[in-house]
C-alpha cells in the first residue's frame, strides 16, 4: 500500500496552504495498492516532534477502501473524523512553535469496519483497530514557521 500526496514528496516541505499559516485545508492525498480483504481505511495524521508530546492533527476512518483520493479540503463520503489534540474534529494543519517537526500521515487497512463515532481519540481508534490492520504505509511532511 502506499500514501502520496501531489502537494509534497515524502519527507519534503508542507506548502503553507495547509497549515495554520495558510488557508489550514487538508492536503490532497492518493492511495495506491490497497490490499485484497480490506474493509476499511483509517488516517492519522500526527506531530511526533510537538513539545507536549506526540500532537494529533486529524483522525478518519471507516474510508471505503475503494478509496483511491482524498481530495484537498475534503473528507470521503460516509468516512467519520474524530476528536483531534486542538480539542474538536477535523484536520488541524501543522503549527509548530518553533523548529522544524515531522507530520506523519499513516494509513491503515483494516479487515473491519470501527464501531466508533465522532468523540473517538487517536487512542480509542489505536485500541480497536489493534489485531485488525491488513497493511500501513506512511508519508511524512516536514514544516517551519516563518
Amino acid at each position: 500500500m502506499k500514501l502520496t500526496s501531489p502537494a509534497f514528496k515524502n519527507n519534503q516541505n508542507i506548502p503553507e496552504k495547509y497549515t495554520c499559516d495558510g488557508e489550514n485545508l487538508s492536503p490532497p492525498l492518493f492511495i495506491s495498492d490497497i490490499p485484497v480483504g480490506t474493509e476499511s481505511l483509517v488516517l492519522i495524521v500526527d506531530d511526533p516532534d510537538a513539545p507536549s508530546g506526540c500532537f494529533v492533527h486529524w483522525t478518519l476512518w471507516n474510508i471505503s477502501p475503494q478509496t483511491t483520493e482524498i481530495p484537498e479540503g475534503k473528507i470521503p463520503e460516509n468516512a467519520i473524523e474524530g476528536i483531534t489534540d486542538f480539542g474538536k474534529p477535523g484536520y488541524g494543519g501543522p503549527c509548530p512553535p518553533s523548529g522544524i517537526h515531522r507530520y506523519f500521515f499513516k494509513i491503515y487497512a483494516l479487515d473491519t469496519r470501527l464501531e466508533l463515532d465522532s468523540s473517538a481519540t487517536k487512542e480509542d481508534i489505536e485500541e480497536v483497530m489493534e489485531g485488525h490492520i491488513l497493511e500501513k504505509a506512511e508519508l511524512i511532511g516536514l514544516y517551519q514557521r516563518k
